[in-house]
């Protein structure tokens, strides 16, 4: 697996995340499990089936997120230039077609939300930002057509 590259809040919200999975959601399967195996015979109890599935699913999710944990890098901790579109900026853009005005932080595909205004560094629009400069003249081409946007601030 590659490193995964996460702001601190990102990293932060993940560690939140497993020890929810781990210490809340764990216990509240367990009782469930042990709630449907009262009911009598397992062997045809949709209940007790239906807790063990989402036992399964969360240990699997659990699984994910210390493997996800393991190879993350903090990108608030690195030495990263500020003069250049990189994971961990935010971007503020114009749109040279309408003349709207949008702003987006490049993050990692763990951390994107758009209704956040976090896209994917990975993804067309982020890709296509990736190393230019305030300034510059982006073309990105998505499946609509080709987008055109000025960089006009860069900021970390």
């Amino acid at each position: 697996m590659k490193e995964i590259y996460l702001t601190r809040a990102g990293y932060q919200r993940l560690i939140e995340e497993l020890e929810n999975l781990k210490n809340v959601k764990r216990r509240k399967l367990s009782k469930a499990i042990g709630e449907a195996r009262s009911h009598g015979d397992i062997g045809e109890n949709a209940e007790y089936d239906a807790a063990k599935e989402a036992q399964g699913l969360n240990e699997q999710k659990i699984a994910e997120l210390e493997l996800k944990l393991s190879y993350a890098r903090i990108i608030d901790d690195e030495d990263i230039a500020k003069d250049k579109v990189l994971i961990g900026a935010t971007v503020k853009l114009q749109d040279l077609d309408s003349g709207e005005k949008i702003e987006y932080m490049l993050v990692s595909a763990e951390e994107a939300d758009f209704d956040q205004g976090k896209i994917s560094f990975m993804s067309p629009i982020g890709s296509s930002l990736m190393n230019h400069k305030e300034n510059d003249i982006v073309e990105i081409k998505i499946p609509a057509g080709i987008l055109k946007y000025k960089i006009l601030k860069i900021s970390r």
